[in-house]
């Protein structure tokens, strides 16, 4: 099992994530508003996949806390913390801004993604995506060319419910046709991903890191998984 955000893909830094979006509703921008706006937005929580609020407002805990178990929340959550960061270019911007991080472009593989995923294809093991998200992943990783190398996708807002949750991890594992102790978790969330270890799987920890600066993470999983389902 791996996550998503963060373990097989990143999200676009803020700054380009931000750039694309006025690019595209025809905003002219400088390189230093840019840069101003975005670490706004960072500071809000206001990109998907980014980094958390560094302090949330109290109206929003309960949206946060449930962003994740259905797509209306999921946007409702993202796009009240991008108008928490009060950019001057309208609502619409606050919008598109959301619209964009569910688009392949806006997601990047690390460097062994391919790789891993391809060689545990290549040796029968199945895999599926676990991850804590409020859309289908499933064009993202299609358009990347990895798809294919994919199992199955328990996605928590098709779910109800969200990792740590051990019957997230439960349902996953039955997907897969596989106990438990015999299936991998691997993830960069040392408190969702962990939460794999409640029902019996073994769990590998990456590191929530810029794609140039994590080439290797995943290929130890390589030596931690055997031959096929068996």
């Amino acid at each position: 099992m791996f996550d998503f955000s963060g373990t097989l893909m990143r999200i676009e830094p803020a700054a380009d994530w931000l750039r694309a979006v006025l690019s595209e509703v025809g905003v002219a921008a400088t390189d230093a508003e840019v840069e101003e706006y975005a670490a706004r937005l960072e500071r809000c929580g206001a990109q998907p996949g980014g980094a958390d609020p560094a302090a949330l407002p109290p109206r929003l805990n309960r949206l946060w806390d449930e962003r994740d178990l259905s797509a209306r929340t999921h946007r409702t959550t993202y796009t009240a913390l991008a108008r928490e960061a009060n950019l001057p270019w309208g609502v619409a911007v606050d919008d598109a801004l959301y619209a964009r991080h569910m688009r392949p472009e806006a997601w990047h593989c690390y460097a062994d993604t391919t790789e891993v995923l391809g060689e545990l294809r290549r040796r029968g093991v199945p895999v599926a995506v676990v991850s804590n998200i409020g859309w289908d992943l499933r064009p993202v990783l299609g358009a990347h060319g990895i798809s294919e190398t994919v199992q199955e996708f328990v996605l928590s807002y098709e779910h109800g419910m969200r990792k740590p949750d051990p019957e997230l991890f439960r349902t996953a594992c039955e997907a897969l046709g596989l106990a438990p102790e015999k299936v991998l978790m691997v993830g960069d969330d040392r408190r969702a991903d962990t939460g794999a270890l409640a029902i019996g799987c073994a769990v590998h920890l990456v590191d929530h890191l810029p794609v140039h600066a994590r080439p290797a993470s995943l290929r130890p999983v390589l030596d931690l998984v055997r031959q096929g389902p068996g």
